[in-house]
């Protein structure tokens, strides 16, 4: 018995021992864990701003309200003082109060005046913690580039989710002292971990000439009654974004409300709509860019010497390839031409003439050289790549087609990435956001490089290109870009949507200024507009308004030139509302204009105009009426 005693002694010392030298600090760890509460403490996020220190995205104080179980008192009436404080249903939460865990949160975001009225009932289990919520001062501006934060704070779309690493900062702590039925043991002091604070983006970004051009945009998409458009501006030299514009657009501080009211539907379709709504289709989505594409197709030719400027093809409006007749927007043909004039005309067998001179594997080449089968790597989620045929799949009729922009996707990005090399030497430049991250004393943490891939052409033919171009605006189709005193180049498109003869287009123009120095280019897409759809109708003057605003902004001064004065007189006019007026009454009207007028249709009245009614244009430029 005594033996029994002793090894019994013996067990319980070694095993006191070993629970004392050995397991100390894990025991203490379960004690701390069982007599201590932990609450987070939000880090400010890390602002964004833009090229200029405008702060484009911040943080609004609020709080967070939270219950610890198993101190609340009365629970009936902490439930009904924030049911009503909070606006929010009583049973919810009453059965948030009741439910038997640790902390409990009732609502994030509050607003500090809420907060305070709640602090003075002084409701014991009731926690009000300091919180951050996202802001965005300008509402929609950019708002599928800067993107937004859910509740919990982090990134979901847009710049705010690429670089979430560097703005989310890191939680701080709130510790205090309970007892062992999870009650807060009186003056005892909480113990505090300080969050520390993100760090802040510097973007490429211009708020003004955002602004510019969603403004610019919204008015053609309402005057053309048009289904969503774009606008991207960018620094063909090295890429810096100014600007990307997609409308329709949401408001970053409610980007869980729709723009329009879709009724009654399912979680599910409404989820859809919100992702649709949130798409960036400047990079998201792929269309055949049409004849903005013969800019790539030209500049190969040049490259491959297979034609000069003086070089002269002949169209009768079409060109029958194979079995396959393919037509060139203008029926009844441009007859004899020279390649600079097949350019300013946009004529299509000229290019599927050019293309077929290269061939398949010299044409496909180029499109490797011009980035078309690669990411443009532009600091946003959700880059789409082009959809091309296989080379082995191109025969004569994919060729031709291919020439003038047809036949194959890209994105409204690769294209504006694509033209860049073609008039900034040759360079294929990488579209970015993001310049630099700064701590809040204003220190560099990392500054970020892009790379550039030279020689997609050489630098003579990219001269000839911007040469080419430029007269494109004052000679060819994209005059109704021609600014007085600025050099701008450019090219229109009309492609027709899939299925063809659908009779729905997307009407674009690429621009660039100055030509001869091209420091912004800038690419408009105008998607299924009403009546009238031709690029160089519809999309050029979106650019020159754009160009108008932005150019002094930028401080590129105009040069007038004698052909300012003469061929564009400086000074323009307000247009007339000529909309329901009969052909005779509207030309009777414009008798004391000296628009150059076009009618097309052959109804007596008129159902739209271009430019619109109102707008502020060169006295002598072209009025184009629809009556039909």
């Amino acid at each position: 018995m005594h033996f029994v005693l002793v090894v019994l002694t013996i067990a319980l010392m070694g095993r006191l021992a070993y629970l004392m030298i050995f397991q100390s600090e894990f025991l203490q760890g379960k004690a701390d864990d069982l007599h201590s509460r932990e609450r987070s403490i939000k880090a400010r996020r890390g602002y964004i701003y833009d090229r200029n220190g405008v702060a484009i995205a911040v943080n609004k104080p609020v709080n967070t309200i939270s219950v610890i179980h198993n101190q609340v008192e009365d629970p009936e009436r902490v439930a009904t003082i924030l049911a009503q404080e909070l606006d929010m249903d009583y049973e919810f939460v009453r059965k948030k109060v009741d439910n038997r865990v640790a902390l409990e949160r009732i609502r994030t975001n509050v607003d500090r005046e809420v907060a305070d009225r709640i602090r003075e009932y002084n409701l014991p289990g009731v926690a009000i913690d300091e919180d951050y919520k996202r802001w965005y001062p300008y509402g929609n501006l950019a708002s599928h580039v800067i993107g937004f934060t859910g509740s919990d704070n982090q990134g979901i779309i847009g710049l705010e989710v690429i670089y979430e690493e560097y703005l989310k900062g890191i939680l701080g702590k709130i510790l205090t002292v309970t007892d062992a039925r999870g009650i807060e043991i009186e003056n005892t002091a909480e113990a505090r971990i300080e969050p520390v604070d993100g760090n802040h983006l510097i973007t490429t970004l211009d708020v003004n000439i955002q602004k510019y051009a969603e403004q610019a945009l919204d008015k053609v998409l309402k005057g053309k009654n048009a289904k969503r458009g774009s606008i991207i501006i960018m620094n063909p030299q090295n890429g810096e974004i100014y600007a990307m514009v997609n409308i329709p657009d949401f408001d970053l501080n409610e980007p869980f409300k729709l723009y329009y009211d879709p009724g009654e539907v399912s979680s599910e379709e409404r989820q859809n709509l919100l992702n649709q709504m949130w798409r960036n289709y400047a990079i998201n989505d792929t269309y055949e860019p049409g004849s903005t594409f013969k800019i790539i197709t030209a500049a190969a030719a040049l490259e491959e010497k297979v034609v000069d400027l003086n070089d002269t093809f002949s169209c009768p409006g079409h060109r029958i390839v194979e079995d396959r007749i393919i037509r060139c927007h203008q029926s009844r043909g441009h007859g004899v031409q020279s390649f600079l004039q097949g350019v300013q005309n946009s004529c299509n067998p000229v290019f599927m003439d050019i293309a077929a001179r290269m061939g398949v594997d010299t044409f496909y080449g180029y499109y490797e050289k011009f980035g078309l089968f690669e990411k443009t790597g532009i600091d946003l989620p959700g880059e789409a790549v082009a959809i091309m045929h296989k080379k082995d799949n191109i025969g004569p009729v994919e060729l031709a087609t291919m020439s003038f922009g047809q036949s194959f996707q890209i994105t409204p990005l690769q294209l504006v990435r694509a033209a860049s090399a073609a008039i900034n030497g040759g360079e294929l430049v990488t579209p970015h956001l993001g310049v630099e991250v700064v701590n809040s004393q204003g220190q560099t943490i990392e500054k970020f490089d892009y790379s550039k891939t030279k020689n997609a052409i050489s630098s003579e033919v990219s001269n000839t290109m911007s040469m080419m171009l430029e007269s494109v605006v004052s000679e060819g189709t994209g005059r109704r870009t021609y600014l007085p005193g600025y050099r701008i180049g450019g090219k229109t498109a009309t492609s027709e949507k899939l299925p063809r003869r659908s009779n729905k287009y997307i009407s674009s123009f690429i621009g660039f200024a100055p030509a001869d120095n091209p420091q912004v280019i800038a690419l408009v897409l105008v998607d299924e507009p009403e009546g009238i759809y031709y690029g160089g109708t519809v999309g050029a003057p979106v650019i020159k308004e754009v160009f108008e605003n932005i150019l002094p902004y930028m401080g590129i001064e105009p040069r007038y030139t004698e052909m300012d004065f003469s061929q564009f007189p400086v000074g323009g006019v307000n247009v007339p509302d000529l909309m329901g007026k009969t052909i005779k009454e509207a030309k009777a009207e414009l008798k004391e204009y000296s628009f150059e007028l076009e009618i097309l249709g052959n109804g007596e009245n008129i159902i739209e105009q271009f430019p619109l009614p109102g707008e502020y244009i060169n006295k002598d430029s072209k009025l184009i009426l629809y009556a039909e």
